[in-house]
């Protein structure tokens, strides 16, 4: 068997001091997480925190800047997660949009909120991608190169 890390991508997106978080079924119960999913095959980082914005919360999301880059392993499912969490900002809410299979509702949390409710994140990753975004850990997109 070849090894391989679980690649994904998130989108940190804060507007008037709260950040958007996705609410969703999962086999733990019910758990928060930024809007995240896989990178899918041949797809960009910046294209796939995109569509996976959109997907999960009907929120289109325009990334600015790369917040981290963050391997976590999850016990639970002997997995290895790489996750790139991006900033940006929203440019459209579609709320009449079907939200994707499994997800509750897209919620606005305040950081205390999101830090009162560590127990019901999916990750470890939610938390620290938010305090690294107020911390105002920003590299610019120019790091990043995807070849077609």
């Amino acid at each position: 068997m070849i090894w391989k890390p679980h690649v994904t991508v998130a989108a940190v997106i804060e507007k008037d001091g709260k950040f958007l978080l996705v609410e969703e079924h999962t086999s733990q119960g019910l758990m928060f997480n930024q809007p995240a999913g896989h990178l899918e095959p041949n797809e960009s980082l910046i294209a796939g925190v995109s569509r996976e914005a959109l997907e999960e919360s009907a929120y289109e999301f325009e990334p600015q800047f790369l917040i981290g880059i963050y391997r976590w392993y999850s016990p639970a499912s002997d997995t290895t997660y790489l996750r790139f969490a991006f900033g940006g900002h929203i440019t459209a809410h579609h709320p009449e949009q079907l939200l994707d299979e499994g997800i509750v509702e897209a919620k606005w949390m305040s950081p205390d909120e999101i830090r009162a409710t560590r127990d019901r994140h999916r990750s470890p990753l939610i938390l620290r991608c938010m305090e690294d975004y107020l911390a105002e850990k920003r590299y610019p997109l120019e790091i990043l190169t995807h070849y077609d």
